[in-house]
């Protein structure tokens, strides 16, 4: 068996027990900047288990010396009990190429995984904060979502109620650096002074980020 440390990969005769993993990690969704974690428990006789990140292994755990963690933002913590061994992957400020595939594989057994999705909240913004409207004038408010991944979904809300879709449309854009833009424009008709708020919605969100434009109705009596 091959294990990769600081010092590179090294042979280590003698591995020929078969051992299991008896829970592998499980999906992540995260904002970028933030931590993932993965846990991996295997069976009692382990000798070296290695974690791999896209087919990179990015960090090795030994039983008898412990962790080898030779890149900074990819570090461990262990825990022992009754089920066996598990070992937690910590992956420090995420980046959006950390996306991908997440092994854990023991020597000798049938390796485990899970994918990461890193994604990336963006800027939103309504050029005016406030706007003034006549009375059977058809309006125009633009929301702009910049930078964001994957493509956030655009939402519109007047006070409390959301806005039926037919009253927008929003357009979507990726640039070369793999995050995306969208421009949503929103047309009414108002009969009275409303709050109109913009949402952008992405699954790692715990609430959807807003931008509001009070539009403030003026009769022509």
């Amino acid at each position: 068996v091959y294990v990769f440390t600081d010092r590179g990969f090294f042979f280590l005769p003698g591995l020929a027990f078969c051992y299991s993993v008896i829970n592998g990690p499980t999906n992540a969704t995260v904002l970028a900047g933030s931590e993932a974690r993965f846990n991996c428990t295997v069976s009692e006789g382990w000798v070296i288990l290695i974690w791999l990140s896209n087919g990179n292994p990015v960090l090795t755990v030994s039983s008898s010396q412990g962790a080898f963690e030779t890149l900074d933002r990819f570090t461990s913590r262990n825990y022992t009990s009754s089920n066996g061994f598990t070992s937690e992957l910590i992956i420090h400020n995420t980046q959006l190429s950390d996306s991908g595939k997440i092994e854990c594989s023991v020597q000798q057994a049938n390796g485990s995984f899970a994918f990461l999705s890193v994604q990336v909240n963006g800027s939103l913004s309504i050029k005016n904060s406030t706007l003034t409207v006549k009375e059977n004038e058809t309006i125009e408010i633009v929301c702009e979502a910049l930078g964001w991944a994957p493509a956030p979904d655009i939402t519109w809300m007047t006070n409390d109620s959301f806005i039926d879709k037919s009253r927008y449309v929003t357009h979507q854009s990726q640039g070369s650096n793999g995050l995306h833009d969208a421009l949503s424009i929103l047309t009414l008709t108002l009969t009275d002074t409303e709050i109109l708020t913009c949402l952008a919605d992405i699954e790692a969100l715990p609430n959807p980020q807003n931008a509001t434009v009070t539009c403030i109705f003026v009769n022509s009596t």
